[in-house]
């Protein structure tokens, strides 16, 4: 099982979201944490990055990279789904 390690913006952004979503969101983190390259997920391996990827959960995109040899999810930025790529 992988570890997770959330960016201080990443998990003001959890924070802030309503209980509903906070749930949804921690059962889909819990679930990559299992597995970061599973397709029961909406991921999608970001364009011209080695181990960059992007979480669709709801309307909210939140961008991870893999650090195999710790066996580490960082998620590095969590926003709205127009917003999270700027």
């Amino acid at each position: 099982m992988y570890k997770l390690k959330l960016r201080k913006q990443v998990a003001q952004f959890i924070n802030s979201r309503s209980p509903k979503e906070k749930k949804a969101i921690a059962e889909a983190l819990i679930k990559l944490q299992e597995n970061p390259y599973q397709n029961t997920l909406d991921i999608k391996k970001l364009k011209d990055s080695h181990n960059k990827y992007r979480l669709r959960i709801r309307t909210y995109r939140f961008l991870y990279t893999i650090i195999q040899e710790q066996l580490l999810i960082y998620l590095y930025k969590a926003d709205n789904r127009g917003d999270v790529y700027k």
